[in-house]
Parts: structure tokens; C-alpha cells; sequence
């Protein structure tokens, strides 16, 4: 991977993981506009990081720093995210972790599939 290619990687991650959480909270049952615009902005703060650094690491580093980022990374973001939702929204049928969980599993495993194909 060249390092020119980074900002490609970034955007078509975070467009896929948008568009992919998005989907999953109306298949759980968030849907008022307030809940699902905060699922998109958490994500807009949150994916960049979980882009840019294993990337980086992969560049510079080796795979294996890329895995290991990754997933630290993942385990961050699962529980920062859940936080967040336990604060700003409104949407109470799920445990705001259960939620953080469903959405960024959702999320990695279809985008590992994605990036499979692509």
C-alpha cells in the first residue's frame, strides 16, 4: 500500500462504516433522527482513528503492528462509543453497550468482507 493512497482508504472506510451502522441501528430499532444522527457523528470522530493508525503502522511498521493496533484500537472505540450512546441517546431497548457492540461488529465484519472483494 502506498502511503498516497491513505486518504482513499480513510474515506471509503468511514463512508462504508457510516452507511453500514446506520443500516444496523434501523434493524435494532433506533429511529428517531436525533439518535441516528449521533450514530453517524460518533462515528464521523471515531473511524478516522481506527483507519489512519493501523494503516500508518502497516506502512511503516509491519502487519503484524497493524493487527495489534487494530484491535486495541477496536476494543477503545467499542467502549468510548458505548459511553457516548449511554449519553446522548434516547434510544433505551438495548444496553448503550449491547449497541456500541452490535453496531461496530457489524461494521468490521462487513467491512472485512468488503475489503475482501474490493
Amino acid at each position: 500500500m502506498l502511503v498516497n493512497k491513505i486518504p482513499y482508504y480513510i474515506i471509503r472506510s468511514l463512508i462504508f462504516t457510516v452507511i453500514i451502522e446506520f443500516i444496523v441501528a434501523l434493524i435494532i430499532g433506533i429511529r428517531k433522527k436525533k439518535d441516528l444522527a449521533n450514530v453517524i457523528l460518533v462515528n464521523i470522530i471515531t473511524n478516522p482513528f481506527v483507519t489512519i493508525i493501523p494503516l500508518t503502522l502497516n506502512i511503516y511498521v509491519s502487519l503484524n503492528a497493524r493487527h495489534i493496533s487494530l484491535f486495541i484500537l477496536e476494543i477503545l472505540v467499542l467502549f468510548t462509543e458505548a459511553i457516548i450512546y449511554k449519553f446522548v441517546l434516547s434510544y433505551k431497548k438495548l444496553n448503550w453497550l449491547l449497541v456500541s457492540l452490535i453496531l461496530n461488529l457489524s461494521s468490521f465484519g462487513i467491512g472485512e468482507i468488503i475489503n475482501k472483494l474490493l
